[in-house]
């Protein structure tokens, strides 16, 4: 726990007949402590405060004879933030507080066999004549890595016979835990920016947007241990939340319209609008909860920032009430400026098919600062809050060197090389015999670009149709018949699979080619069209000799 956190600990501490308090645990001397010297004092500051420690001697709320409690005592415990509870010389509860009860029972069942063995080991202790059974520490971690620290105390009687133990549990944010996530976001930082540039160059759009999805599948699911989650974009146009990537989210929750508004959006459309991150416990308590996976009990929502500006959401969910902390969210947070910033970076280098690399390295550089400062910031403050843990420093600071080594490997991706065209690059014109009286239909809502194509491939010898929309172009495969069919995939009044489906279900010899900016399909219509036929994927902006190489490939596929 750091030192910021520890201030903002409000803890009561019960203060004995001789007026001596019990000795503040190692860490807590920082909390805010306010002391009474009588159980009834207590009641009344538990009645009008909120604590989140009440510390005391286990003697002065266990009975020396009996098992059951004061009233005063059970009072103070039903109220405390930890998990306390009584356990027999069985391993079984006597008595637990909420807090106990509201841990899974395989934990539960864990607690008990630590008491159990403390039962013994005192047994032996009081059997020898020994004084020092004051209690025992013990940790342990779970299947989904959540991490436990019980302290387990003895109950001695006036005739030195153990009769219980008393344990106090909480689960640990740890300095061991911290360096874990630490460790994952460096190797998740490295793992999604740190590009083989001889590789990533021999990329085309498509299969650089699968490498950095498949990354950030990895580095969410094995390195943050975060199973369910979408990641989603705004879409500066409509301002509507598209989705780009999702793992254990069913599609029906997914395929929901979201936009970046406060209102009737869920949680996601909340953070989307005011950019700051969202930790929702208890989702059957939280009004603006949507439902996601099945189950889910809490979620942790972060914004994807963009030089102080958001341009899109990371979504995770889980089972388990209260399933992430104060620390998943500050490391999320970090995460989600790496998953911005490859975004952002895939976006870039899909620019530069239409642009003179020299000027766009530059450009690239520009672009990518804020967003690496962005991330030094970040951490930087982290370092801050962890003073005196230099271990924790050490590692965070290994973040801030791989952060800073992205810009070579950037330099190194957008240095020239041969054969990128320029913009101003004056197209031949002349008749084609693999496209000359093919009849294509052009799908687009983009004006300039259905134009465009139009009348480049009218000068190949095409007969070309154009479609202004989804609803236009079902419209015109409907009365007529193509050759081939090129259709943007986000479109008003229809998407670009509705339009592939419609053309493979007039001829299924009609050839489909799709196109979309950037990569970004919330409809999985790459992917279904892939299985069903699809003829290619081509990713705005593309070059003119692209274009009339994957016409020309599918339309002699078509004739083979």
């Amino acid at each position: 726990m750091t030192e910021s956190s520890v201030k903002q600990l409000h803890v009561l501490v019960l203060v004995d007949a001789q007026g001596k308090d019990e000795n503040l645990p190692p860490g807590l001397e920082h909390a805010h402590i306010e002391r009474v010297d009588s159980m009834e004092d207590a009641l009344i500051a538990l009645r009008s405060e909120s604590f989140d420690f009440v510390l005391t001697r286990a003697a002065d709320f266990i009975p020396p004879q009996g098992v059951h409690f004061t009233k005063h005592a059970a009072a103070i415990l039903e109220n405390v933030s930890q998990a306390v509870c009584i356990v027999d010389s069985k391993g079984e509860l006597d008595w637990a507080n909420p807090k106990m009860l509201s841990f899974d029972e395989e934990v539960r069942r864990r607690i008990c066999r630590c008491c159990l063995e403390t039962f013994a080991w005192a047994q032996k202790e009081v059997q020898s004549g020994s004084s020092d059974t004051k209690g025992r520490r013990f940790s342990f971690q779970t299947e989904d890595n959540r991490r436990y620290e019980v302290t387990a105390t003895p109950v001695i009687d006036l005739h030195n016979r153990v009769t219980q133990v008393a344990a106090v549990v909480w689960e640990a944010a740890d300095t061991n835990r911290l360096q874990e996530k630490i460790e994952a976001i460096d190797r998740a930082g490295r793992e999604l920016l740190s590009l083989d540039p001889a590789r990533f160059s021999r990329l085309d759009a498509h299969e650089r947007l699968s490498l950095i999805e498949q990354r950030i599948l990895r580095c969410t699911r094995d390195l943050l241990h975060f199973d369910n989650f979408e990641v989603r974009v705004i879409d500066k146009d409509t301002n509507k939340l598209d989705l780009v990537l999702s793992n254990g989210v069913p599609a029906d929750a997914v395929s929901v319209e979201l936009f970046a508004s406060p209102d009737r959006n869920g949680i996601i459309g909340h953070v989307a609008s005011c950019g700051r991150s969202y930790l929702c416990p208890d989702t059957s308590k939280d009004a603006r909860y949507l439902p996601g996976i099945e189950g889910a009990q809490s979620s942790l929502t972060v914004p994807l920032m963009l030089q102080e500006r958001v341009v899109g959401v990371a979504n995770f969910e889980n089972t388990r009430l209260a399933a992430f902390t104060e620390d998943d969210r500050q490391f999320a947070e970090i995460f989600a400026r790496y998953i911005t910033l490859a975004l952002h970076l895939l976006e870039l280098l899909v620019s530069e098919r239409h642009t003179t690399t020299g000027q766009f390295g530059s450009n690239v550089m520009t672009e990518i600062t804020a967003p690496l400062n962005d991330i030094l910031t970040d951490v930087e403050n982290l370092v801050e809050d962890y003073i005196g843990h230099d271990d924790l420093r050490h590692r965070l600071r290994a973040i801030s060197t791989n952060a800073v080594s992205i810009r070579s490997i950037i330099k190194d991706l957008t240095t020239k090389k041969p054969g990128i065209i320029g913009v101003g690059r004056k197209q031949t014109k002349h008749v084609d015999p693999d496209l000359d009286g093919k009849r294509v239909l052009i799908a687009d809502d983009e004006q300039v670009l259905r134009e465009t194509v139009r009348d480049v491939l009218a000068g190949y010898g095409c007969r070309v149709s154009v479609a202004s929309d989804g609803a236009a172009a079902i419209d015109l495969i409907s009365r007529q018949s193509f050759d081939l069919v090129l259709s943007d995939i986000k479109m008003p009044n229809r998407n670009g699979y509705e339009v592939f489906d419609a053309a493979k279900e007039a001829n299924p010899n009609t050839c489909v080619i799709l196109t979309t900016g950037f990569g970004y399909d919330p409809n999985h219509s790459i992917v279904r069209a892939r299985r069903e036929g699809l003829t290619a994927i081509l990713f705005k902006p593309f070059k003119v000799d692209e274009l009339l190489n994957e016409i020309r490939t599918a339309l002699r596929s078509m004739n083979a």
